[in-house]
């Protein structure tokens, strides 16, 4: 018997489950068994124990293991009405069963942008940009990419939050050297989407970015300093240049920077930037 449950918080009320491990000729298994005492019996439950026994998977993936285990799900009813009245088969949970069946026993279809050609991508329509940013982020400086970008924003594919979230993701995981020149010429080739570009453009004003941090770490070190006494000058010199940083990100969070930019700009964690007003 292993240890744990899968069971919602609201539904323990009403059902336990216990997980039994097994040895197979393909390495160890799972027999998945949950114990509904309801009264009446759930069309969804299905759905449910195939929910639950992907949480037993998820379980073993976390325990160190390489590959998938087999979970047999079992349910154990004791309900009022008998005999139990909804299938056990998953798809039947679909509103679209056999579309579900196609879609779900089948290996799941594969985008390899990696392998499209530009020329193709940029007759994409929609999904062209996405797709043209996703196939060069890493692998080359979008600059060289900017008569495409232009091309594909001067039609009326996109809505001007799309644009913020496209180039903001473009600043955190491309390889632009230069934002600020990249988004400016944009912007000015961009009359559909002027202002979204310019919005951003102000946003990540590298002079005025730099010039706060570089004055966030003399401040940091400063009060490292003071900190520092007693043999503590090099953790004082840490935590001065982290509230530093972190100051500078509430400044500019309150000026309206979007968040995936000040922590990039500050190098503040998850975390940190969660807890930079809870004070």
């Amino acid at each position: 018997m292993e240890s744990g449950s899968f069971i919602d918080s609201e539904m323990k009320n009403y059902q336990s489950d216990i997980l039994y491990s097994v040895k197979t000729e393909k390495g160890k298994g799972y027999f998945y068994l949950l114990i509904k005492a309801q009264s009446s019996p759930n069309k969804l439950m299905a759905w449910r124990l195939m929910r639950y026994s992907m949480g037993a998977m998820q379980k073993h993936l976390e325990a160190g293991h390489k590959k998938l285990p087999l979970v047999f799900p079992i349910l154990f009813y004791t309900g009022e009405k008998s005999p139990y009245s909804y299938s056990t088969d998953w798809f039947d949970c679909f509103s679209g069963r056999d579309i579900a069946k196609k879609i779900y026993t089948k290996p799941f279809r594969l985008v390899d942008v990696t392998t499209l050609d530009d020329g193709k991508i940029m007759q994409h329509k929609r999904m062209a940009l996405f797709e043209l940013v996703q196939k060069h982020i890493r692998r080359r400086d979008m600059t060289e990419l900017m008569h495409e970008i232009v091309t594909l924003l001067s039609y009326n594919y996109y809505t001007d939050n799309q644009v913020i979230t496209m180039f903001n993701y473009l600043i955190q995981e491309g390889n632009t050297q230069k934002p600020m020149e990249f988004i400016t010429e944009i912007a000015k080739q961009s009359e559909k989407h002027e202002g979204a570009l310019m919005t951003i453009a102000q946003q990540i004003e590298e002079i005025g970015i730099k010039k706060g941090i570089q004055k966030g770490k003399l401040e940091g070190r400063q009060e490292g300093y003071q900190l520092g006494k007693n043999d503590r000058v090099q953790e004082g010199k840490l935590e001065g240049e982290k509230q530093a940083s972190m100051k500078i990100a509430r400044q500019l969070l309150e000026k309206s920077v979007e968040r995936d930019i000040v922590k990039l700009s500050t190098g503040l964690t998850d975390t940190e930037m969660s807890n930079l007003f809870k004070d």
